[in-house]
Parts: structure tokens; C-alpha cells; sequence
């Protein structure tokens, strides 16, 4: 049972009865006086706002419209992560250091950065530090605005900054602090709220960008379908399917969390580019700046873009997009990645990718990732990402999730009529050269609209074979399903059912039965409550803190490493962060521990790293997601000659003499000190 108590401030806020406000009376106008010119004003401004977009009027009550509703969802959107978000961690009754722990593996790496930042001097002297870094992959000095795509904790740093240091120019309080009282003889923690905790703001932020996503959502399922129903139904299924469209709620520190609500704004822009004929120079440069604002975050970004280009490109050779302007959209993606690969500071995945080489086979590792998919091969590099459940292949129970909430029967439906569309326009466009009367130039412009609906099925495609190769891009499947199914919605393309009223009767129905499964998802959701605890962890970092110098180097699991580093400013040598190949190869040489090598031949990789401590942890020795993926059976692919002995890991667990020594042991984690006279004499 946890018990919150305010933990009482050492200053004294000021009684509200001495601060009372001053009260100026002033006399009432009828009717006729300053309310009826305050009406005038507001129509004319309104009437100038729709002048300059050239609206009608009933067009520009229905944006408003449009653009209340997003609003509102945004926030639905917003209060729905948090909530989920507190639920599962129990986050404003966690101390400083539990609240860091929570962000476990790689998201803990990059909030450290942010906390690097704003517990600096200054921002200049925080930055500096962040670009040359040498506790993240010691003794190797690294810019990790290059390696880690950590602008938005640079942002959100330099906003926490300005924002503590105006509260406490104007004196206003922006936390609340409190001591919590864990019980079963812990000691008690201070627990704070507010934008005024690093923690409380980063969440904050993050759930509000993802809140203003669902805006993005409304608006573009509404501009997709010529309908606000169209909107709805967006918004629905993706709250219906919420547990398969995100997991921001879950992970905050993600880099998707930060890059996906832009791609969402890239998507409606491209959408809006292929419907319009002449695209002004402002729509193209937005695109632009949607495409860095969704690349820089995310070292993942480029490949999603990929399929976008090949999408585009297809309509295209189908004849849905002109030259010129399939020649505009791709200029604007490579003045995009140019930009990216500046502020990246050349940053080389950017370059040897597919994505930059335009579909030129490279050698990459993702290759050797997707030649595991279809062959036999296995390597100890491969093995790490497909032993991972969310690098595996799509689940069966995700399709039937789909199925359950009709959003994949409705998306089959919807392309399915796409497809037969696209036969008939690719026969017109085939004879279009013999034919060339009114009627022709009328269907030739039916043609073009329907090049929209073909590149969202195109993409929708190429997300879906994204997604049964690596269940985790998913998250770009669901949300793109969820898009497509406004066009439920469109008259454009459900028009034959007859008048207005009769589809929208349809669609409601549908949407109806959607919500039988989807609101039993959302209950679930909303039935998740815990308490994060993790007091193994603690009580190794407290004695880190305590036992280790502040230059002490120290090599272990990579999720382990991430919160070492954030919660105890120790060097390591390697992280979770394993699209590096260096860092995949240093790696390979903590992960020796592991295998069934000699232990003196494990010693002396964790010297050449220059490591001073190894943390053990029993359960990456015997841990096993699936047959054939413990630790010891994915070092046995390539260390073929030891295969068959004790993992080293279960001798070491057992005593670490002679070639280590163990300095703290408790139920999770032990450390092992690596010999200083041997690191001395090499």
C-alpha cells in the first residue's frame, strides 16, 4: 500500500486575501453599443480569413468545424495516453530514480541525453557535452546528435530551460513535491508533479505531440473523404485498434513517439500535393520540413520514405501522376535527406541506404536481417534482432484482432473496389491516345482523382509487407488501415449506393459494429493497473553511486546499460542502441560472458575495453523466448568449437574466482570487478 504525503515547502505562499484584485465597475451598453461592434469586428475578421483562403461561407463554417472536432479528439487523444500511461506505471507516486528506471533499455539512453542537458551549467556547455561524449561507448569520444538522433531531447532540453528558469524569475512554484511512503520497510522517496520534473515535462510533451497526431488523423480522414464522417471513422478505428496502432503509452522515449506524428502530416500534404494541379511553392517546401522534422528523430525514417517513392513511383508508371510533378515530389525528398544528412552531420546510414540509393541493392545489415526472413542463414547479429519477438514475423492473433473490429475486412473491401477502379483506368489510359473527345477529357480527370485512392493502396501494401516481415512496423500498418477506412465514407468511391443519407446510414452501422470488439479493447486498456517496482535495479544503482568511482567503466546487457549510464553518469562500453556496426562488435565482446568460451579469453576482451566491472545477470544465461534463442544457443551458430560446454555465464554465476571477483551480488545482479594488475600490465 502506497501512502502520499505532501512533503511541506520551505517557503510560505502568500495568503490570497492580500493579493485581491482591484474591481473597476463599468456601466452596460444595449444592444445597439459595444457588443454589436464586437459582432461587427468578429464577422469582419472571420469574412477576411475566408476571403483570403477563397471560401464560401458554408465552406468555412464547415473548416471551423473540421478544425473543432480535431481539436477535441486531440485532446480525447491526449488525456487517453496519459491516463493509460499512469495507470501502468503509477507515475506520480515514483521517485526520481524510479521514474528513470521505468524507461528501460534503449529509451533510457536517450533521456539521458536530455538529462545531460539541463543538468548542465548551461545549454551551450550541455550541448558540447552530448557531441562529445565519452561515457556512452568508452573510451571512444562520439557526437551523439550524429549516432542517435537525439534532436528532439535537445529541444525539449532547451524548452525545460527556458521554461524552469522563467517560473523562477516570476517566482511561480511549477512542482509539487511529496514523500511517499512504499512500505514493507523501504524507506520513504520524494515524489514530484509537474512541468517542473524532467521526467513529468518529457512525458508531457510526448503525449502531446501524440495527441496532436490524432488532430492530424481527424483532418486527414475528413480531406481523404470529402466527409467529417470520414473523420470519425478514422479516428474511431484507430482508437478501436489502439493497442495494435502505437505503443507511445508504453514507451514514451521512442523515437517513434517523436518522428510518426510527422510522417502523418507528410502523408496529408502528399495526399493534398496529388490532388491539387499546380502545387504552390509554400505546399512544397511544408513537405520538406515535414520530411526532416520526420527523419531526424527516427535512424529508421529513410526506409519508411522508401516505400513511399516506390509507391509514388508506381502510380506513376500506371499514369495516376504527371512527370512534372512526380519529378517535384521526388526534388522535395532529396533536398530533404540533403538537409538531414547536414544536421546529421553526415551521418552515413542516411547515405548507404536504400532509400538514398534509389533502390540499389547494398550491403547493409538489414540485408542479412531479411535474407534470415527466407533462408537458412544465421548469424550472431541476426539472431539478436530475430530472437526479439517484435523483430519477428507478424503473430496470427494480430490478424485476428484485425478481423475482430472489421478493420481488416473493411480495408479488402475498400481496396478491393480500388483495384477494380484501377483496371478499367489503366484500359482508358491505354486508348486514351485514340480517343479524344469531351467525354475522354472528363474521364481523364476522373482518372487523375483516382490516383489518390491508388498510391494510398499502394502504400497501404507496401506497409502490410513491412509488417508480416517485422512485427514491429506494425505501427505503420494499423494506423495507415485506419486512414484507409474513411473511404467507407467517400462518394467517390461508394457513390453508386445512391443518395447521401443512405451511405451514411451504412457507414454508421459498420462503425457500430466495429465498436462491439473496439470498445472491449479500450476496457481492457483502461483495466491495466500497476505499480512499477523494480528493486534488484535500485539497489544495483545506489550501489554504483556509492562503491564506484565517478571514472569507473562498465560493460553488461545492453537494457542494463542504458540505465547505468542514466542514473549513474558511469562510462559503459556498450548500449542498446545495435544499429551501429561498431557498437555491434563491441557488443558481440561483452556478450562473450555469455557463451562458452574460456573465461581468460573473456577477460581479456573486457580489458582491451578498457571495462573495470562486468554485471551478471543470470537471466540472459538461461532466458529463452523461443526454442533455439537463449544466449548461449545464438553464440552456438558461430562458436561451433565450444558448443557443447557449460556457459560460462553459470560458472561465473556460481564463482567467479579466479579470474574475477564479485563485488555485489542480490537476486538479479551480480558484479564482477575485472583484475586491475592485469589491466596494468597491458
Amino acid at each position: 500500500m502506497v501512502v502520499k504525503t505532501r512533503k511541506s515547502n520551505a517557503k510560505e505562499q502568500s495568503s490570497e486575501k492580500d493579493r485581491s484584485p482591484s474591481v473597476s465597475v463599468k456601466s452596460r451598453r444595449g444592444k445597439d453599443g459595444k457588443s454589436s461592434a464586437i459582432q461587427s469586428k468578429n464577422g469582419l475578421f472571420s469574412e477576411l480569413i475566408r476571403n483570403k483562403l477563397g471560401l464560401s461561407p458554408s465552406a468555412f463554417a464547415r473548416g471551423v468545424t473540421v478544425l473543432i472536432l480535431a481539436v477535441i479528439v486531440g485532446f480525447l487523444h491526449w488525456y487517453h495516453l496519459s491516463h493509460l500511461f499512469e495507470n501502468d506505471r503509477h507515475f506520480s507516486h515514483m521517485s526520481s530514480l524510479e521514474k528513470e528506471m521505468a524507461f528501460r533499455t534503449e529509451m533510457g539512453l536517450y533521456y539521458s541525453y536530455f538529462k545531460t542537458i539541463i543538468k548542465a551549467p548551461s545549454f551551450m556547455s550541455g550541448l558540447y557535452m552530448i557531441m562529445n561524449d565519452r561515457l556512452t561507448e568508452y573510451p571512444l569520444e562520439i557526437n551523439t546528435l550524429k549516432r542517435f538522433n537525439v534532436y528532439p531531447e535537445v529541444f525539449l532540453a532547451s524548452c525545460y530551460r527556458v521554461y524552469s528558469s522563467s517560473m523562477d524569475f516570476f517566482g511561480i512554484p511549477t512542482k509539487m513535491c511529496w514523500t511517499i511512503n512504499r512500505g514493507e520497510g523501504l524507506e520513504p522517496v520524494e515524489s514530484c508533479e509537474g512541468l517542473g520534473d524532467p521526467a513529468y515535462f518529457y512525458v508531457t510533451f510526448v503525449f502531446l505531440l501524440n495527441g496532436a497526431m490524432m488532430s492530424l488523423f481527424f483532418i486527414y480522414g475528413t480531406f481523404l473523404s470529402g466527409s467529417r464522417l470520414g473523420g470519425t471513422a478514422t479516428v474511431l478505428c484507430f482508437f478501436f485498434n489502439h493497442g495494435e496502432s502505437t505503443r507511445v503509452m508504453w514507451t514514451p522515449p521512442l523515437r517513434e513517439s517523436f518522428s510518426y506524428p510527422f510522417l502523418v502530416l507528410q502523408m496529408l500534404l502528399v495526399t493534398y500535393i496529388l490532388r491539387t494541379k499546380n502545387p504552390s511553392r509554400n505546399t512544397m517546401m511544408a513537405l520538406v520540413i515535414s520530411n526532416i522534422f520526420f527523419m531526424l528523430p527516427w535512424q529508421f525514417a529513410q526506409f519508411i520514405l522508401l516505400t513511399q517513392v516506390a509507391s509514388l513511383f508506381a502510380s506513376y508508371i500506371l499514369g495516376y501522376l504527371s512527370p512534372a510533378k512526380m519529378q517535384s515530389l521526388l526534388v522535395t525528398h532529396m533536398i530533404s535527406l540533403a538537409v538531414c544528412f547536414l544536421l546529421m552531420f553526415g551521418n552515413s546510414m542516411l547515405l548507404t541506404s536504400f532509400y538514398a540509393s534509389s533502390l540499389v541493392s547494398i550491403w547493409a545489415h538489414i540485408n542479412s536481417l531479411i535474407k534470415s526472413k527466407f533462408t537458412n542463414y544465421k548469424d550472431f547479429d541476426t539472431m539478436m534482432y530475430t530472437c526479439a519477438a517484435e523483430f519477428d514475423f507478424i503473430e496470427a492473433d494480430t490478424l485476428f484482432r484485425y478481423i475482430k473490429t472489421l478493420l481488416l475486412p473493411v480495408n479488402v473491401l475498400i481496396v478491393g473496389f480500388i483495384a477494380g477502379r484501377t483496371i478499367r483506368d489503366v484500359m482508358f489510359l491505354r486508348n486514351g491516345e485514340t480517343n479524344k473527345c469531351e467525354d475522354d477529357e472528363t474521364e481523364q480527370t476522373q482518372v487523375m482523382a483516382n490516383g489518390v485512392l491508388v498510391y494510398h493502396s499502394l502504400q497501404l501494401v507496401a506497409f502490410a509487407v513491412l509488417a508480416v516481415l517485422i512485427m514491429r512496423l506494425k505501427l505503420f500498418l494499423t494506423p495507415h488501415m485506419c486512414i484507409m477506412s474513411c473511404l467507407i465514407c467517400s462518394r467517390q468511391l461508394f457513390g453508386w449506393i445512391g443518395q447521401k443519407f443512405k451511405l451514411q446510414i451504412i457507414v454508421v452501422a459498420i462503425l457500430s459494429m466495429m465498436a462491439i470488439q473496439g470498445v472491449a479493447n479500450l476496457q481492457s486498456q483502461w483495466g491495466i493497473i500497476g505499480e512499477f517496482s523494480n528493486l534488484p535495479q535500485e539497489e544495483l544503482l545506489e550501489w554504483i553511486k556509492d562503491n564506484s568511482s565517478l571514472n569507473a567503466v562498465f560493460a553488461g546487457a545492453m537494457p542494463t546499460m542504458a540505465s547505468v549510464k542514466l542514473s549513474t553518469s558511469r562510462a559503459i562500453v556498450n548500449h542498446p542502441h545495435y544499429e551501429d556496426a561498431g557498437l555491434r562488435e563491441r557488443t558481440k565482446m561483452v556478450y562473450a560472458m555469455y557463451s562458452r568460451k574460456p573465461a581468460e579469453e573473456v577477460k581479456r576482451n573486457l580489458i582491451k575495453l578498457q571495462v573495470d566491472y562486468f554485471i551478471l545477470e543470470d537471466s540472459w544465461c538461461t532466458r529463452r523466448s523461443k526454442p533455439g534463442c537463449s544466449m548461449p544457443e545464438i553464440w552456438d551458430v558461430e562458436d561451433t568449437q565450444n558448443a557443447g560446454k557449460v556457459p560460462l555465464c553459470t560458472l561465473m554465476s556460481k564463482d567467479s574466482r579466479p579470474h574475477f571477483s564479485t563485488v555485489f551480488n542480490n537476486s538479479i545482479y551480480k558484479v564482477l570487478r575485472v583484475p586491475k594488475i592485469v589491466k596494468d600490465i597491458r
